[in-house]
C-alpha cells in the first residue's frame, strides 16, 4: 500500500540511512545529553550520613557533606543540576523547618553554593516533609476528608522558598499544587531583591501510585486521609494545560509534568501548547521498577534507563529530573 506523499521519492529506502553508524547518528531526530539532566537528593542533618532508602536501591538520604561530594561526581560526568529534598529533626503543624534560617535545606543549598559554585541548586518547595500530618499546607478536617487551608498554606510556602532563595538556591521550584502558590512565592521573591531568581512549577502534578518509594525516602507519607484534594486526577488531561496556563500567568519560568513515562502524551501537549521550557520528572516509582527488575538480571537496566529518558525527550521534555542521572550521565560518556 502506497503512502499518499507526493514529495517522497518512489526509490527511497529508509534502511539507506541505517545501515551506517556514522551515518545513523548524524540523522539522529532526538538526542540526550548530561546536561539535560537533574540530580533529586534527600538531604538530613548529621555528618558522615549515609542511610539506604530500601525501596531505592542505591538512593540515600543524605548528610550535607555527602551531599557534596555526590553532587561534585555527578557535576563531574557534565550533570549541571541537583534538586534538594529536606528530611528535618523535627516535625510540626507549621512546618517550621521548611523556612527556618538554617533548615536543612537552606544549610545544603549554603554549602553547595560555598564549595561547588557552578552547580545548580534547585529548591523543592513543599511542607509535606516538614508537617507531622505529612500534607502539603495547613490542615482540617471536613465531613469529606482533608481540607487544606490554601491562603494560609501559601504564606508559609513563600517563606520557605525565600529562605532558599538567601541561601543561594539558583531555581525555586514548588511543588504542594496550592493554587497560587506560583503568584505567592514571585511576590515573595520580587519584594525581597530576588527578581532574576527563576521559578520551576510543578505544574501538572498527578496524584499518582508512582510516589511510593519517594514517601519513604522524604519520610512523607500523610498520617490520614489522602493528596487527592489537591494534586489532579490521573484521567485529566485538559485541566492539565489549565494548571500550566494558571502558572505561567502568575510568573513562573518552567514548567513540570509529574510523574514521567504515564505520561508523555502531557508532556508533548504541554509543550506544544506553550513552547515554554518543560521539565519531566521521571519519579521514584518508576526508578524502582527499573532498578528491581534489574538487580533481578530480568532487564538491561542501562538500555531501558535510556531508552526512556529519549522517550521523554522526544516527547518535548527540555529538562530530565531522574535518579538515574549520574548513571545516565556516565553511559552518555561510555
Amino acid at each position: 500500500m502506497s503512502i499518499p506523499f507526493t514529495g517522497m521519492h518512489p526509490d527511497y529506502r529508509p534502511r539507506r540511512l541505517r545501515q551506517n553508524p556514522a551515518i545513523r547518528k548524524m540523522v539522529r531526530e532526538t538526542r540526550l545529553s548530561a546536561e539535560q539532566l537533574v540530580l533529586p537528593l534527600f538531604a538530613r542533618r548529621g555528618s558522615k550520613l549515609r542511610n539506604p532508602v530500601k525501596s531505592m536501591p542505591g538512593v540515600f538520604q543524605l548528610s550535607p557533606d555527602e551531599i557534596l561530594k555526590t553532587a561534585r561526581e555527578a557535576y563531574a560526568l557534565g550533570v549541571p543540576a541537583v534538586l534538594l529534598f529536606g528530611i528535618p529533626e523535627k516535625k510540626d503543624e507549621k512546618a517550621s523547618d521548611a523556612y527556618a534560617r538554617n533548615g536543612i535545606v537552606a544549610q545544603t543549598a549554603r554549602l553547595l553554593k560555598k564549595e561547588l559554585p557552578e552547580l545548580l541548586v534547585i529548591a523543592d518547595v513543599c511542607l509535606c516533609e516538614y508537617m507531622s500530618h505529612g500534607h502539603c499546607g495547613i490542615v482540617k478536617k471536613g465531613r469529606s476528608g482533608v481540607i487544606i487551608e490554601n491562603d494560609s498554606s501559601l504564606k508559609l510556602l513563600a517563606r520557605a522558598a525565600l529562605s532558599y532563595a538567601e541561601a543561594g538556591a539558583d531555581i525555586i521550584a514548588p511543588s504542594d499544587m496550592m493554587d497560587g502558590r506560583v503568584a505567592a512565592i514571585r511576590k515573595a521573591l520580587d519584594t525581597d531583591g530576588f527578581q532574576n531568581t527563576p521559578i520551576m512549577s510543578y505544574a501538572a502534578k498527578f496524584s499518582s501510585a508512582f510516589y511510593g518509594p519517594f514517601r519513604d525516602a522524604a519520610e512523607s507519607a500523610p498520617k490520614f486521609g489522602d493528596r487527592r484534594s489537591y494534586q489532579m486526577d490521573a484521567a485529566n488531561a485538559a485541566e492539565a494545560l489549565r494548571e500550566v496556563a494558571l502558572d505561567i500567568q502568575e510568573g513562573a519560568d518552567i514548567v513540570m509534568v509529574k510523574p514521567g513515562l504515564a505520561y508523555l502524551d502531557l508532556v508533548y501537549r504541554v509543550k506544544s501548547t506553550f513552547g515554554y521550557p518543560t521539565a519531566i520528572y521521571s519519579v521514584s516509582g518508576e526508578y524502582s521498577m527499573m532498578k528491581a527488575a534489574a538487580l533481578q538480571g530480568w532487564i538491561d537496566e542501562r538500555a531501558i534507563v535510556m531508552e526512556s529518558l529519549l522517550g521523554m525527550r522526544r516527547a518535548g521534555a527540555d529538562i530530565l529530573i531522574t535518579y538515574s542521572a549520574t548513571d545516565a550521565a556516565r553511559w552518555l560518556k561510555g
